[in-house]
């Protein structure tokens, strides 16, 4: 083991031991958990990607290029099922995109109240079940990008959808989602999916999209950068 890798994994044992002796720290098993596997990838990973500094494989390894399509079609059916109810109320969409992307897509109608960032309580079991789902298929990296109509000041309207995106990615964790895989931004106003002119326009609008990207065996790093609009 070389130098640089023996640092890290020294670090990455510090971490968890600073992280298991939060006793009082309520999202402690995720916190631990997500050093913990840090420490594993890097052992197991021990390549530091150039562009990003981080080491490759600190999530839960790669999948094989061939075995890409079968791994999240098996997420995808999983999740459409777990998720059916949502689906039928137009609360939810799943689509897969041509990378293979699986993208969900929350109406913050039922998600958020209006103006507001705080998770409304009936949409919490959604995001277990989906929270569920994202751990057990953890060859994966999570964005969570939030979205508002045009109603207020530019300014607002980013901080708004940051704010949501936030919520939204503490949530997964706090269920044990490690925080390695979670990337989260907000997009404000500027990717509307239909015309601000009318009320039925803007509450397309407003949203969260989830997209859960496969990390790829020699493609890593492209699981880890932002999602295009579609």
């Amino acid at each position: 083991m070389n130098k640089l890798l023996t640092s890290t994994v020294f670090a990455c044992a510090v971490t968890v031991g600073v992280a298991g002796c939060a006793t009082d720290d309520p999202h402690k098993r995720a916190k631990v958990g997500a050093a913990a596997g840090a420490v594993a990838g890097a052992v197991l990973g021990h390549q530091v990607d150039g562009k990003s500094g981080r080491w490759v494989g600190a999530v839960a390894g790669a999948l094989a290029g061939g075995a890409v399509g079968h791994y999240m079609d098996n997420q995808q059916q999983e999740f459409e099922s777990a998720l059916e109810q949502e689906r039928q109320a137009n609360e939810m969409e799943i689509e897969r995109l041509k990378d293979d992307t699986l993208k969900l897509t929350v109406d913050s109608e039922v998600s958020f109240d209006f103006g507001k960032a705080d998770i409304k309580p009936a949409f919490r079991p959604s995001l277990d079940k989906l929270a569920q789902l994202i751990q057990k298929y953890d060859r994966t990296v999570v964005h969570v990008v939030g979205h508002t109509d045009s109603v207020g000041s530019d300014a607002f309207n980013q901080e708004l959808s940051e704010r949501r995106a936030m919520n939204t990615g503490d949530y997964l964790a706090s269920y044990g989602v490690t925080r390695d895989r979670i990337r989260t931004e907000g997009r404000g106003e500027t990717e509307p999916r239909a015309t601000n002119a009318t009320e039925a326009g803007r509450q397309l609008n407003r949203r969260v999209e989830i997209f859960v990207k496969p990390i790829v065996e020699g493609q890593e790093q492209r699981a880890y950068e932002p999602p295009k609009y579609y």
